[in-house]
C-alpha cells in the first residue's frame, strides 16, 4: 500500500490517494482534480472510490467530478444529505476495492454532523485512518463552524470520535484532512500526518476527562471564521460546476465596470508604488485565495491586476477552490489610474516613525493577547471592512500597520487608503519584534 499526500499549504489541508495492487482510492479532493487524477493515470491504478469525510466548508469539493471522470465510485457519509448522487457511507459497513483492499466507515461526529472517517483494511487488518476533521494531529476538528447554536453539541460529540478513533492499533497510520494552516482546526501543530500511537502519547485532547471538558477546551478561544465558509459548505451540498480553466483575458482599466471588484495580485512593492484606488491588494502566495474569499462579497465578479508576465494561473486556481469563478479578466498595465500608495518600512524605518506615531495591529485576537503591542490600536484585517477603521485613528496623521510579517498589514493598507489614510507597512518583521524593541 502507498499513500500519496497532496498538501495544499494555503488551506491548511491535505487530500490523499492510495494505491494498491493497482486499485486507488482518493480521499478529499479539492476542485483542481487534474493533479490527482494525473498521478492516478500515471501509476495506472483504476480508481474505485472518491471518499469524502464530510461535507466541507474551507473549499469547493472536486470530488464529484473526479468520480465521474475517473468512472469511480463517489461515497459520502450516510447523513451528508447532498442532492446529487452517491453511495451512503454507514457506520461499519465495509466496501470493497478489490485486490484484499478494504475501506470501513467510522462515524465520527464533532466537527460536523455527518463526519465519517474510513478505516483502511488491508487482508483484513488495519492499516490506515483517513480522519478528515476529527482526530487531528494535536489537536481536533473545530466544533463552531456551523455556528454556535450547534457548537457546544458538536464539540461533545467530538469526545466519543475522537476515542473512538484514538482506540484503533498504535502503528494505524492517521492521515487527517485538515493541518496546520487550516481555520478548520482547533491548533496549529506543525506536522500533517501521524500514527495513532503518537497521538495516543502526546494528543493534549485525549487527555481530558470528560466530553464536558473537551468542550470547554475546544470552544475557550475559537479562531475568526473566513467568510467565504458561509457560502461553500451549501455549494458542496447543491453540487458545482466543474472548476474553469486558469486562463483568463487581458483587459484595460477603462473595461472595468462599477459591478466589478478589483484584486492586486502584484508584489508588495510595486502596489505601495500605485495601484487602483478602491482596489485590495493581496500579494500572490499561498493564502491568497483564503483572504480573497474572506475580504471580497463573495460571488461577485472580479478583475486582477498582475505585473506584465506574471503568471496568473496559480491565482485563478486558488479562487476556483473557494467557489469564486467570475473573473472578468486581467490588468497587466494600469497607466496613470495607479494613484493610490503606502509606504513600506523595515523594522528600524518603522521604529523610527513610532514616537508620537499612531500604530495598529491587524493581527487575530489570540495573536495579540499572546505576544501584545503596547500602545497599539487593535483590529483585525477582515474586522477592517465589518466593523470599521478604530475610531481614534486620524487620517490626517501616518498610521502604523503591522501583523507578524507584513503581508496582512499590506493588505490591511489597501483597505485604510479607501478612507483617506496613509498607511506606513511594517515589513519583513511584525508586531512580537516591535513590542521587543519597545521593551529593550
Amino acid at each position: 500500500m502507498e499513500i500519496t499526500v497532496f498538501r495544499t499549504p494555503g488551506l491548511g489541508d491535505q487530500s490523499y490517494l492510495l494505491a494498491h495492487e493497482g486499485k486507488g482510492v482518493l480521499v478529499d479532493p479539492q476542485r483542481d482534480i487534474d493533479r490527482f487524477l494525473d498521478v492516478a493515470a500515471e501509476r495506472d491504478l483504476e480508481l474505485r472510490y472518491v471518499l469524502e469525510t464530510h461535507l466541507h466548508n474551507d473549499y469547493v469539493s472536486g470530488a464529484r467530478h473526479a468520480a465521474l471522470r475517473a468512472g469511480a465510485e463517489l461515497v459520502l457519509p450516510a447523513a451528508a444529505a447532498a442532492v446529487y448522487p452517491y453511495t451512503p457511507a454507514f457506520h461499519l459497513e465495509d466496501l470493497d476495492a478489490g485486490g484484499g483492499l478494504g475501506i470501513r466507515p467510522l462515524h465520527t461526529p464533532g466537527h460536523t454532523p455527518e463526519h465519517t472517517s474510513y478505516l483502511v483494511l488491508i487482508d483484513g487488518e488495519p492499516v490506515a485512518v483517513f480522519s478528515g476533521g476529527s482526530l487531528l494531529v494535536a489537536s481536533a476538528g473545530r466544533p463552531d463552524l456551523l455556528g454556535p447554536e450547534r457548537a457546544r453539541t458538536l464539540a461533545t460529540l467530538q469526545y466519543d470520535s475522537l476515542h473512538r478513533l484514538a482506540a484503533l492499533p498504535r502503528d494505524v497510520g492517521l492521515y487527517p484532512t485538515h493541518g496546520e494552516g487550516s481555520f478548520c482546526t482547533t491548533t496549529g501543530a506543525g506536522r500533517h500526518i501521524s500514527t495513532i500511537g503518537a497521538e495516543q502519547d502526546g494528543n493534549p485532547l485525549l487527555a481530558l476527562p470528560t466530553a464536558a471538558a473537551l468542550a470547554d477546551e475546544l470552544l475557550a478561544e475559537p479562531m475568526p471564521i473566513p467568510a467565504f465558509y458561509a457560502h461553500v459548505g451549501p455549494a458542496n451540498l447543491l453540487g458545482t460546476p466543474p472548476a474553469p480553466g486558469t486562463g483568463l483575458p487581458e483587459i484595460t482599466v477603462a473595461d472595468l465596470t462599477d459591478e466589478v471588484h478589483v484584486l492586486d495580485i502584484r508584489p508588495l512593492a510595486a502596489q505601495a508604488a500605485g495601484f487602483l484606488p478602491g482596489s485590495t491588494g493581496i500579494e500572490l502566495g499561498e493564502d491568497f485565495g483564503s483572504w480573497a474569499g474572506w475580504l471580497l462579497p463573495y460571488g461577485e465578479p472580479t478583475a486582477l491586476v498582475a505585473e506584465p508576465g506574471q503568471d496568473v494561473s496559480d491565482a485563478r486556481t486558488q479562487l476556483a477552490r473557494i467557489g469564486l469563478d467570475d473573473v472578468r479578466g486581467v490588468i497587466r498595465d494600469l497607466g496613470t489610474a495607479a494613484t493610490a500608495r503606502f509606504e513600506l518600512a523595515d523594522l528600524p524605518a518603522f521604529l523610527d516613525r513610532l514616537p508620537g506615531a499612531q500604530l495598529l495591529d491587524v493581527r487575530m485576537p489570540g495573536e495579540r493577547r499572546a505576544e501584545p503591542l503596547p500602545g497599539a490600536s487593535e483590529r483585525f484585517l477582515p474586522d477592517l471592512l465589518t466593523d470599521g477603521i478604530p475610531a481614534e485613528l486620524d487620517p490626517d496623521r501616518p498610521v502604523l500597520v503591522s501583523c507578524s510579517s507584513g503581508r496582512r498589514a499590506a493588505i490591511a493598507a489597501t483597505l485604510l487608503t479607501r478612507h483617506g489614510y496613509e498607511p506606513v507597512v511594517l515589513t519583513g518583521a511584525g508586531a512580537p519584534q516591535v513590542a521587543a524593541a519597545l521593551a529593550a
